[in-house]
């Protein structure tokens, strides 16, 4: 689905190689060693089985990456804004993960994907006419990029635009030509954009500005964005952001739902976690774990990031708990 990197997403830095960020941690994170583990207690032994499912992030671990229109300052009109604001306000979490499922597991188009939902949640009704004109929607070299800029074009065209979507790549290539106006409208993450121009402003060190509160991570995203001629439209529901699945069948035997849950009845030595490389050394994803909900696995398997193999590791049963990315297609009930 994606190639990303949002390991320390809000934690450091937030570069987005592919368009964005790869699983566990951002480029610029910091780290250097594993936490220690020192998991005395049984722990959960993987379960096996077909269906995954995320356990809530209830101390709020990771960052805001919510998704939000970002627009050309100079074309940001009340009613193109208004336009994206109103898929932003169609999408939540679930809705992305089975648009996800659509294009990722059901080999649909994202243009036929976007078509469809727009269909069925009555995506146009209520958009005003605007002044019109060519616009140019961008987007990152990842399915979730493409389908929602899909969305964005049906909106903008219901409200009067000339509108083509235009893959891109990664944030590196579609930040610059977004302040330039070579494009105008490109879908964004709030914390991962946040830090991406935060860094980029004030080098790889700089203090992170995003954070779990989303009205905070959106004013300094915003404030950000003005300096460079980006504007932001309304933060949808929808997430994309590190989390951590069980399957079903390991969250009922085990009788966990929450990060919490996972600390307090799984720390121990059977229990495995599954990640990229880089994850025990990330704040958001082992380091976090240890330093926020003090969990202790007794062993880590190093995988990929939210990819394949942590996915398979999980269904398998060779892992008790996997990072995934939370909107991901494979997280749907059906």
């Amino acid at each position: 689905m994606r190639a990303r990197t949002r390991l320390a997403v809000g934690a450091a830095a937030a570069l987005a190689t592919a368009g964005l960020l790869s699983g566990c941690g951002d480029a610029g994170s910091s780290g250097t060693e594993a936490p220690q583990q020192a998991a005395s207690g049984a722990g959960c032994a993987p379960v096996a089985g077909d269906q995954l499912v995320v356990l809530d992030d209830d101390k709020k671990l990771q960052n805001t990456d919510n998704v939000i229109p970002a627009v050309n300052a100079d074309v940001a009109k009340p009613e193109l804004v208004a336009a994206l604001d109103k898929v932003s306000a169609a999408l939540d979490t679930p809705k992305l993960i089975q648009l996800n499922k659509a294009v990722d597991v059901d080999r649909k188009t994202p243009k036929v994907a976007a078509e469809e939902f727009a269909t069925a949640n009555n995506l146009t009704a209520g958009i005003a006419k605007g002044p019109g004109g060519q616009i140019v929607v961008g987007a990152g070299n990842f399915s979730e990029s493409q389908t929602i800029a899909e969305l964005y074009r049906i909106a903008l065209t219901t409200a009067g635009y000339q509108v083509r979507v235009q893959q891109i790549g990664s944030r590196e290539l579609y930040e610059p030509a977004l302040e330039k106006g070579e494009i105008q409208v490109v879908p964004e993450y709030a914390a991962t954009m946040a830090e991406f121009l935060n860094t980029k402003a004030n080098g790889q060190n700089a203090q992170p500005v995003s954070s779990p509160d989303l009205d905070k991570t959106v004013t300094a995203l915003r404030a950000s964005g003005d300096k460079v001629g980006i504007t932001f439209g309304k933060p949808s529901a929808a997430q994309d952001q590190n989390a951590f699945a069980v399957t079903k069948a390991f969250a009922d035997k085990y009788s966990v739902r929450t990060l919490s849950d996972l600390a307090g009845k799984c720390s121990g030595q059977a229990t495995v976690l599954a990640g990229p490389p880089e994850c025990p050394q990330r704040p958001k994803c082992q380091a976090g774990l240890v330093e926020v909900y003090d969990f202790k696995a007794g062993s880590f398997s190093s995988l990929d990031a939210g990819g394949p193999q942590t996915k398979n590791a999980l269904k398998t049963g060779s892992a008790s708990v996997g990072l995934v990315f939370s909107s991901d297609g494979a997280l749907a009930s059906s």
